[in-house]
């Protein structure tokens, strides 16, 4: 029998049943790849985090869709562990913000944790900012996400983007736009390839704050149907508008995502110069997994 401590973060969320949660399970570096996949899998989560030892870093976190993807970047995956282990005392005294190295992939990143109100807040710096060739053609693009030509905007262009993980940014009209995308996953898989895109990220800028997105996230490709919360779609989005000249509050980017799923989460990106990504979240379930 293995005894595993595990449980899950509702991450970029200031209350329980919002943001986007994340399974988080202790101790399982022992554990063969093929059991973790199925772990995921028992969780049935957008991702569920492994939090390991490291011997580069201060821990060192896998993550893994419930169809079995091992996916990178520090985004919500990330950040979720960190929470979960602020709260469980593994961090030590965070009145003051304290900086740990982390592990993801073949990246050592940066995170910052600290106490703000009685809650546990984090901020992590993603890597460069890397881009693709923008789209040639959109009407493929267009008929994927199941809206019209004149629902895409041309500034900036549709293109992939990536800080950790490369995902295609599609600028649309207007909130409602966003709102009316309905994917088809074979076509949207078949856009996101010759994009060299893992996942797709719509967004539209609210025109009451021209400092704020409102977003959707899709990732057919990984298993991934929608999503509430996507840093590793978000820091890229804030990169690619920052070196477009786009952003209009400096450096800075609040984006609205989940919203349409009853799940609704708010990410806060900077650029400094690579983007960090900021945000809270609540432990909703602690216990333990028994293997």
């Amino acid at each position: 029998m293995v005894n595993l401590v595990s449980g899950m973060v509702d991450v970029f969320a200031d209350t329980p049943l919002n943001g986007n949660p994340l399974a988080v399970v202790e101790g399982a570096g022992h554990l063969e790849d093929s059991i973790l996949r199925r772990i995921a899998r028992e969780f049935n989560q957008s991702e569920t985090t492994f939090v390991l030892q490291s011997d580069r870093a201060d821990w060192k976190l896998r993550s893994f869709t419930a169809s079995g993807s091992e996916v990178f970047g520090a985004g919500h995956n990330a950040l979720g562990a960190w929470l979960w282990l602020g709260y469980a005392g593994h961090l030590g005294d965070l009145s003051t913000p304290k900086t740990f190295r982390q592990e993801i992939g073949a990246d050592i990143l940066p995170i910052t944790m600290e106490t703000r109100g009685g809650r546990i807040h984090g901020r992590m710096k993603q890597s460069p900012l890397k881009l693709s060739a923008p789209l040639r053609s959109l009407d493929a693009l267009a008929e994927a996400l199941g809206l019209t030509i004149d629902d895409l905007l041309l500034s900036p262009a549709p293109r992939a983007a990536d800080t950790g993980a490369s995902h295609l940014m599609v600028r649309l009209r207007d909130r409602q736009a966003v709102d009316r995308a309905e994917p088809s996953a074979e076509k949207l898989i078949q856009v996101l390839g010759p994009a060299s895109a893992e996942g797709c990220y719509v967004y539209a800028f609210e025109t009451a704050n021209p400092t704020m997105a409102y977003a959707r996230f899709f990732n057919p490709a990984k298993g991934l149907w929608e999503d509430s919360a996507t840093g590793t779609a978000a820091g890229p989005l804030c990169a690619y508008l920052g070196s477009m000249g786009l952003l209009t509050n400096g450096n800075e980017l609040l984006i609205e995502q989940g919203t349409r799923m009853g799940r609704q989460s708010f990410l806060q990106v900077r650029l400094d110069p690579d983007p960090e990504l900021s945000g809270s979240g609540v432990v909703v379930f602690r216990g333990t997994l028994h293997l």
